[in-house]
């Protein structure tokens, strides 16, 4: 899925903020309206108090947002280190196996590490397998509840088997097993990224002291500008929910949503780059455009 502009970028975030939007407002504009002409004109709220309630507000959220960010950098920093692995296990299965007799050898390790990140990010998003990893696990015969984990399982078979029939010297297989294991250490890490969820409570309460913000602020401020009362009442709780928003989306990084990792990409660098180790050959990379993947 691609996300072709910006505009389209804005609504999908706006969508997730149209109730705020909308309660904020009628509210806003009702009590902009009666604030004047009916008995509220005589409650006033000190502006300390205001000020207190937004400062609150405003560190629970760099915390919130902080966590958040967080989590995306981190399987951002996960998935590199998973590129740089792919990369290394083929090489290194290139570099120890004899130049001869082994380009079978080469091509299945290849193919298979390809097919484990593709279906890493499809298991991560929690749909079906695509295309691809489909018909290689059914060629493959291959079933199991974890594929990936099933893959890399096939990875360490096979390298046991081929210490054995190219009579590999005990630091080159070790070489070869740690960076598998690396590959499973990274999956567990973006398993645990995926399987851990934010607190609620922390959510609700801050959406709470947002509203009480809103519902307190219109009484706190000067009423001889009624129409910038209005706007600011809007206006201040809108920002606050938008950063609230931000961190709800980014805290989970495998949702197929536009701030996530770009998972499906980088499985795309993976394969161009395995291609090109095993065949020494140039292979063109996908143009650039302007667009960019919700993965």
């Amino acid at each position: 899925m691609l996300v072709k502009n910006n505009y389209n970028s804005i609504l999908y975030f706006l969508k997730y903020m149209w109730f705020d939007i909308l309660i904020i407002v009628i509210y806003a504009i009702i009590i902009g309206t009666i604030d004047h002409n009916t008995f509220l004109k005589k409650i006033s709220i000190p502006l300390p108090i205001t000020a207190i309630t937004g400062t609150i507000v405003s560190l629970l959220l760099a915390f919130r947002t902080a966590q958040s960010y967080d989590r995306w950098w981190e399987a951002r920093k996960i998935w590199g280190e998973i590129v740089n692995d792919s990369r290394t296990l083929i090489r290194q299965i290139k570099q120890f196996l004899p130049n001869t007799d082994s380009d079978k050898e080469l091509i299945d390790f290849a193919e298979r590490q390809i097919i484990w990140c593709y279906a890493l990010s499809d298991s991560l998003r929690k749909k079906q397998f695509s295309t691809i990893v489909s018909l290689y696990l059914e060629k493959n015969k291959i079933k199991a509840n974890n594929i990936p984990a099933k893959l890399l399982n096939v990875h360490c078979e096979r390298l046991a088997s081929l210490a054995t029939k190219f009579n590999l010297n005990d630091n080159k297989q070790v070489q070869i097993d740690t960076t598998i294991s690396r590959l499973n250490d990274a999956m567990g890490k973006c398993e645990r990224i995926k399987n851990t969820v934010f607190p609620k409570s922390y959510s609700l309460l801050i959406h709470f002291l947002i509203y009480v913000l809103a519902s307190i602020l219109p009484f706190g401020l000067d009423d001889n500008y009624p129409i910038l009362e209005i706007l600011l009442t809007i206006i201040i709780p809108l920002l606050l929910i938008a950063v609230e928003q931000t961190a709800i989306i980014m805290q989970d990084p495998f949702e197929n949503q536009p701030t996530d990792i770009p998972m499906t990409t980088l499985c795309e660098v993976i394969e161009n780059n395995i291609s090109e180790i095993i065949s020494n050959k140039t292979i063109e990379l996908p143009k650039n455009t302007n667009t960019y993947y919700l993965k």
